[in-house]
């Protein structure tokens, strides 16, 4: 089974009905884990929140155009910092199977509509 389909199963495992296809909050997790990883990487506060800016001073672009680019750019970041793509992409499926309460109380903890976390 591919990694994308594994994904999937464990987002209905973790989350209540609904919740896994919700595309709004979906969208804010991966903002939430982008940024960390760019403030992993050095990425400064200042240089992120100009680049809010650049965004979204640019037309919307077209959202599987634009998940192409994000995994293509992700490939290039990892190369460059010496992350195995697929090897991290596994060690955190696998964690998160392990976490599932974590998350579910995390998620429940998060206030109504929110884009934040917690």
């Amino acid at each position: 089974m591919d990694f994308q389909r594994r994904v999937k199963k464990w987002m209905a495992a973790c989350f209540p009905p609904g919740a896994a296809d919700n595309a709004n909050e979906r969208t804010h997790r991966f903002l939430e884990e982008a940024l960390e990883l760019a403030q992993a990487n050095g990425c400064s506060r200042d240089d992120a929140l100009a680049l809010v800016n650049y965004v979204f001073a640019r037309p919307t672009g077209n959202a599987a155009l634009e998940a192409g680019g994000v995994l293509v750019t992700l490939a290039g970041l990892c190369s460059a910092t010496d992350i195995d793509l697929e090897a991290a992409g596994e060690a955190e499926l696998a964690r998160n199977w392990d976490r599932i309460d974590a998350i579910r109380a995390k998620r429940a903890a998060r206030p109504e509509n929110s884009p934040l976390p917690q």
